[in-house]
């Protein structure tokens, strides 16, 4: 536990983070579930480090690494509601918080500077996620992709996470490892976090994304929320 941040003055009234790829290591359930569209239809499996980085784009990043295909195949909509199913049967079989994150979350804790999640994840899968992760019960609010009528990059469910936890956005940070997050985060008046060592789908690197910060680890975010104790 923390030896006591609340020394510390912060800049910031919260934190929101994105959950796969920035919050959790979710990727090797993510990429079972597409392997086991594969093998269901006598297909060679591919390697997990090749669908890793699709990840940041859910479901329709995963099927395209998969099988080449983008959201306006036939046989898009079919594949998706199988890995959907696949998924939901077994979402926390590895997935676990990135290494140093539980630590930063105990942290912003013991400074009571409240944190939140914001994620283009179903509610069908966030909420099981992280109430088995231990995190719904400490996240000062939790938005996926369909709590409101948008997703990233649109900024409303940054704004309705905010709005959920009374916290002013303009004195706030989100944390996200696409370039989504940066988009939305910044159309939401935050300042943002680029997540260097999540998947990054996205063909540009991270660097170019146009954050405030670039991180390369969870522990790093403790120097721009505390910039204080540096």
């Amino acid at each position: 536990m923390s030896q006591g941040l609340n020394q510390f003055q912060s800049p910031f009234q919260g934190v929101f983070f994105d959950l796969d790829g920035t919050l959790a290591d979710t990727a090797p359930d993510l990429v079972a579930a597409t392997n086991r569209l594969l093998s269901a239809r006598n297909l060679p499996l591919k390697p997990y480090e090749q669908l890793r980085p699709c990840a940041s784009a859910g479901a329709r990043g995963l099927i395209s690494g998969a099988f080449g295909i983008n959201t306006e195949h036939p046989d898009f909509i079919p594949l998706r509601d199988e890995f959907f199913a696949n998924y939901e049967k077994a979402l926390f079989v590895h997935s676990k918080l990135f290494e140093g994150m539980a630590h930063l979350l105990n942290e912003l804790d013991s400074a009571k500077l409240p944190w939140g999640i914001v994620t283009n994840k179903g509610e069908r899968f966030t909420n099981p996620l992280t109430e088995l992760m231990g995190l719904s019960q400490r996240a000062v609010s939790t938005v996926s992709g369909d709590t409101t009528p948008y997703s990233k990059p649109h900024p409303e469910p940054i704004l309705y996470a905010a709005r959920i936890a009374n916290i002013d956005p303009s004195q706030s940070i989100y944390v996200g490892d696409d370039i989504r997050d940066i988009v939305a985060g910044k159309a939401a008046g935050m300042k943002t976090v680029a997540a260097a060592y999540g998947y990054c789908g996205c063909e540009e690197p991270p660097e170019a994304w146009g954050a405030d910060f670039l991180i390369q680890t969870p522990q790093e975010l403790l120097q721009i929320v505390f910039p204080s104790r540096v």
